[in-house]
């Protein structure tokens, strides 16, 4: 695993390509002109590059041409159900042989690995990545992007890849490991912010506001970053230690959060989904263990 920031200025000759134009991809390819690299864009639904070519981008007529005209194509799409009906065109699929494809596209694994089957097949460098910060960030040193192929490849691309800011770790070879961690982390975003939905939907219902819930939420939240590793230290070590919070406590607490919010008509599926794990596991003998057992616990067949 290697980890870099853009640290050189890009090179007067660099060139790229950028497929998708998005908010994302808008902010991928306003990154690139603004660090002076030769910017060429291509999107599905016509005129979404008008304010990127004022800028200084290139607009393509076809996919195909777009590709054709750098040797390094960044594209990044709602899936890859969609970046396959692009690049495997036999138009553009023949103008990529030879070239470098960086797909930014956020997807499974498995798609990430598949695809990265198919560039073999048809002699197209290929890396998979992830971008795991908003679009505001792109171009600045608060991105960040994983990546995940061919280690020399991505070292080849660095430095214009460089001009999307921030930190950029190449996670190995395997295709499909950038995707593992986008979907690992994007799992803790998620399911955290429909847990602050919900706080803020039953703090409501007691008459609490969610600008006076908001500062003891953040306070919560700044616990987290001690709580995640030490979670993972005691999952790694096998150890699931229940100590001070063992997992009958955790059962009592969320049946509490349960009771309180279809009292009010709230639904609490999401809550009564975790709290059936808990359960689960004490049922197995796990009571006295840490919430950490619940890893271990999902991960069996």
């Amino acid at each position: 695993m290697s980890s870099s920031p853009r640290s050189t200025p890009v090179r007067s000759s660099a060139a790229v390509t950028v497929i998708g134009l998005g908010p994302m991809g808008r902010a991928l390819a306003g990154a690139f002109v603004a660090a002076g690299v030769r910017t060429t864009v291509w999107n599905r639904t016509p005129g979404r590059d008008r304010e990127l070519v004022e800028r200084g981008a290139l607009g393509a007529a076809s996919a195909a041409e777009a590709v054709a005209a750098s040797p390094l194509t960044v594209v990044c799409l709602v899936n890859y159900d969609a970046t396959d009906a692009v690049l495997r065109q036999d138009a553009v699929t023949a103008v990529l042989k030879g070239r470098t494809l960086v797909n930014l596209t956020a997807d499974t694994p498995e798609r990430a690995r598949d695809t990265g089957r198919w560039a073999d097949e048809h002699g197209i460098h290929y890396l998979d990545g992830a971008i795991m910060t908003p679009t505001p960030t792109i171009g600045t040193p608060e991105a960040v992007l994983l990546f995940s192929g061919r280690e020399e490849l991505h070292r080849e691309h660095r430095e214009v890849l460089g001009a999307l800011g921030g930190d950029h770790t190449h996670l190995g070879e395997d295709i499909g490991r950038a995707a593992a961690y986008d979907i690992a982390l994007l799992d803790v975003f998620w399911t955290s912010m429909t847990g602050y939905m919900h706080a803020l939907a039953l703090a409501g219902a007691e008459g609490v506001s969610p600008r006076e819930l908001a500062p003891f939420a953040q306070g919560i939240g700044a616990i987290l970053p001690a709580i995640f590793q030490g979670t993972a230290d005691d999952i790694e070590d096998g150890t699931f230690s229940g100590e001070g919070n063992p997992l009958t406590s955790a059962v009592s607490t969320m049946a509490h959060v349960v009771h309180a919010s279809e009292a009010h008509g709230i639904d609490a599926g999401v809550m009564r989904a975790a709290e059936g794990l808990a359960r689960r596991a004490v049922a197995l003998g796990h009571g006295a263990d840490g919430f950490s057992r619940i890893a271990e616990f999902l991960a069996r067949p």
